[in-house]
Parts: structure tokens; C-alpha cells; sequence
């Protein structure tokens, strides 16, 4: 009895045998009849043994699911991450804090909406006068707030199509207005004379002058 338990066990440990092949061999193991009632005795042995084969079996399905569920968690994270990877950075610099719309047709839609002017930077990534006045932008508190919360802003690295936003012609850094009646503020001005519309670093208070004389002028025309 007792070799045909350890003939069992082992059969099944090294996984050759199922559930029908343990019963066969446990009762060809005898070659009496009392042998073979003896074995029908002990036939709860083999049940108790596939019965642990059972649960092995079911552990490992719990364990797949358990893995296959991490995995495909992972996947979803990873596409999120991904694809707020490859979203443009809107402000390009000009700051984070700022809500900037993406186009010029977006910008105009979202000023008749919210009844605030439109401002519009024209500058290059490649010109050292756009870099330079954006550092100054960024570093002005009073114009950051002013972007946060009275403006709807937009910075075009190209050129908008509205011939309107280049007065006296197509430069960078260029900076105009327009409010919501759909009029460019052409007389919202710099303090250069061949470049109406530009500024330098050091013109950042003056540019904060213009972004208040945007917000009165755009109540008084209403």
C-alpha cells in the first residue's frame, strides 16, 4: 500500500500523469481482490492528491489573472504618460502658469466668449531678441498676473494669415492687441519707430503699461 501512495505522489509531482492515470495506476498497483479492495479504501488518498493538484492548478490561473491585470495596468499608465508626452507645450516658454490658446482662430473665438482682449507674441525660437524679452516676460510679476487673468493669450512662432497683426510689417519680437469687438489695437504702441510693436527686455514695464491701457480701452469702446 504504502509503495503505491509513493508511486502516486511521485507520479504527480513531476506532473506525468492526470487525475485518471493516478486512480489506474493506484489499483493496478494490486493483483488480489483483497489487494484491490484495500485499494478502493484508500482511494481518498488519490482524491486528497488531485484535489491538491486542483488547487495548484486553480493558483496558478489566480496568479495568471493577478499578473495579466498588473501588466495591463501598466500599459494604460504608460499610454496616458505617453501620449501627455507628446501634447505641444503651448507656452513655449512664455510661461506655465498662463492658459494659452493654440491658433489664432481659437484665440478670437475665446475673446468674443470671455469678453477679454487678445494678446499676441510673434516671436522665433531661433531669434536671440525673442529669447531674451521672453526671460523678462516670464520674470515680470505683474505681467504674469495680468496674463493669468485678464488676457486670453497666444504666442505664434509663424505668422497668423491676418495681415491686421503685421501694421508696418512682419518682425519678431512683435506684441499687439485685439480686443473683443474684433479690432486690432494698432495704437497700442512700443517706443521704437521703425518697429511699432516691438520691446526689449528692458521695456517689460512699459509692455505691463500697454496691457493696462488694453484692459481700460477695451471697457470704454464697449
Amino acid at each position: 500500500m504504502l509503495e503505491a501512495e509513493h508511486r502516486c505522489l511521485l507520479l504527480h509531482s513531476v506532473k506525468i500523469v492526470d487525475e485518471d492515470e493516478i486512480k489506474e495506476i493506484f489499483l493496478d498497483t494490486f493483483t488480489d481482490v483483497s489487494d484491490v479492495c484495500a485499494a478502493h479504501l484508500n482511494l481518498s488518498f488519490v482524491e486528497r492528491v488531485c484535489s491538491l493538484k486542483g488547487q495548484e492548478v486553480m493558483l496558478r490561473w489566480v496568479l495568471f489573472a493577478l499578473f495579466f491585470g498588473i501588466c495591463a495596468s501598466a500599459g494604460k499608465q504608460k499610454g496616458k504618460q505617453a501620449a501627455k508626452s507628446k501634447s505641444p507645450d503651448l507656452s513655449r516658454g512664455w510661461g506655465h502658469s498662463i492658459k494659452w490658446v493654440k491658433s489664432y482662430s481659437d484665440g478670437l473665438a475665446e475673446m468674443v466668449q470671455s469678453q477679454k482682449p487678445l494678446m499676441v507674441i510673434h516671436h522665433k525660437e531661433d531669434c536671440p531678441h525673442s529669447q531674451a524679452l521672453k526671460k523678462a516676460f516670464v520674470a515680470n510679476k505683474s505681467i504674469m498676473k495680468m496674463a493669468r487673468e485678464d488676457f486670453i493669450m497666444l504666442n505664434l512662432v509663424g505668422e497668423s494669415g491676418d495681415k491686421n497683426l503685421a501694421p508696418d510689417g512682419f518682425y519678431v519680437p512683435r506684441i499687439l492687441f485685439v480686443d473683443p469687438t474684433l479690432m486690432v489695437r494698432t495704437d497700442i504702441q512700443g517706443k521704437f519707430r521703425d518697429h511699432l510693436y516691438t520691446y526689449e527686455p528692458a521695456d517689460v514695464e512699459a509692455l505691463a503699461n500697454n496691457m493696462r491701457k488694453a484692459k481700460v480701452l477695451m471697457h470704454l469702446d464697449l
